[in-house]
């Protein structure tokens, strides 16, 4: 009798425990991690919905193979076209908009392709491709190096041989690379922001409509991977796209500047 009145009490202390350790597996891209975005975003999340989101940041290809595999319950990413193809074949249940920000090209101050200034961003590429300077690539298939290759396929060119590195690294680390090697890289401005101290690279080229980066967020179909968390999915999507988090999102300024501008409630596309 004593021992089933402990166990009882147990169940009893252990359960609130249990609750508020309740994980959320979210895949999403490095920016959102490296420029510390999640860090401020999802701590209030946590608090107040009593859960614990498990963060796996990489590039969006990896990111939405993690979802297409049931590996996680929800994905945070930017490649639109990558976006439709996951839900169009059913492997997402729901997919909202959530904010955007830009692609810049980033560089050494020096600029040996002259492209400071430039507006157009193929212009841009031409210019590079030419000058016989380097440009690393993330080569990894997130949205950064999705959008990087439609680019040099715009521009009928790329750099060619050594000049052109495909390193397979997350964005925090290319740029790392691009400022040892004195070479230029695509970027979103967030991690641009975040790694600007450290690599003194500068920013090149910004403002093409083109270079225009937005996120969703999907969460993952329960009918293809029934042991996923659903109802968690469905709740970080709700708090991320309501007011309350699109106004934490806007609030993120860790330099002063503005990193991602909310979107799940202004259409953009």
């Amino acid at each position: 009798m004593k021992r089933l009145f402990a166990a009882l009490l147990c169940a009893l202390l252990v359960s609130p425990l249990a609750m508020a350790q309740q994980v959320i597996r979210l895949s999403t891209t490095t920016s959102t991690d490296n420029s510390g975005l999640l860090g401020w975003l999802l701590p209030p999340f946590e608090a107040k919905t009593g859960t614990r989101v498990h963060v796996i940041a990489v590039g969006t290809g990896k990111a939405l193979e993690l979802a297409k595999n049931g590996d996680v319950d929800v994905a945070l990413v930017h490649a639109r076209q990558l976006e439709d193809k996951f839900m169009a074949e059913g492997w997402g249940s729901e997919r909202r908009d959530v904010m955007y920000n830009d692609f810049i090209i980033a560089g050494p101050v020096s600029d040996p392709a002259h492209i400071r200034g430039t507006r157009d961003v193929i212009v841009a590429f031409k210019k590079i491709a030419a000058s016989g300077a380097k440009f690393i690539s993330r080569g990894d298939n997130s949205g950064t190096d999705v959008m990087e290759k439609s680019y040099w396929k715009d521009a009928g060119t790329k750099p060619q041989g050594a000049n052109y590195v495909s390193a397979g690294l997350g964005m925090g680390e290319v740029l790392n690379m691009a400022a040892e090697l004195k070479a230029y890289t695509l970027t979103d401005r967030a991690t641009y922001s975040a790694y600007k101290a450290k690599t003194g690279l500068a920013i090149l080229v910004e403002g093409d409509k083109r270079m225009f980066n937005p996120y969703g967020i999907i969460a993952v179909n329960p009918e293809r991977h029934k042991g996923s968390n659903a109802k968690g999915a469905k709740m970080l999507i709700d708090w991320i796209t309501s007011p309350e988090g699109q106004a934490r999102i806007a609030s993120f300024k860790p330099s002063g500047e503005q990193l991602f501008f909310p979107s799940a409630h202004t259409g953009a596309q």
